[in-house]
């Protein structure tokens, strides 16, 4: 006797980055470089970017694209420093909106980047890399 197959679908989890938006294409190229290498960790069945203002797509746009792509829950992540009004109030007003628009698709607002511990090593980095600038300076000055 062969065993019965189901037909339960696996959830699908789509990962939706928002970064604030910049009329400079520079600064939104992060999120889009950043959003290529998520994907590549192929973790998620959908990524996509979103930016809060001043830039496309919009959070809304990015999150139909999600639904679209066939998530069942769409993990929000606030490519920013802090829990500021932005993600608090904003963020927080989008996801409702959402959840109301696709009630059969659960939208979970994460915690920005905030002070979690690898953000020490980036930023240890950052002035590491400062310093070696200030090294070269000095030393073409000699």
């Amino acid at each position: 006797m062969m065993p019965t197959q189901t037909n339960v679908l696996q959830p699908k989890n789509a990962a939706l980055l928002i970064a604030h938006g910049s009329r400079r294409s520079e600064a939104n190229d992060d999120l889009i470089r950043l959003a290529e290498l998520v994907r590549s960790c192929n973790t998620y069945g959908v990524v996509e970017i979103a930016y809060l203002e001043l830039a496309e797509p919009t959070i809304p746009q990015a999150a139909r694209k999600c639904v679209d792509g066939g998530a069942n829950s769409v993990l929000l992540l606030p490519f920013f420093l802090a829990a500021g009004a932005h993600v608090v109030e904003d963020l927080e007003r989008h996801r409702g909106e959402l959840s109301r628009e696709f009630p059969h698709v659960q939208f979970h607002l994460c915690r920005p980047l905030g002070l979690h511990p690898f953000i020490v090593d980036v930023v240890t980095h950052r002035l590491q890399e400062g310093e070696q600038v200030i090294r070269r300076t000095t030393s073409d000055r000699g």
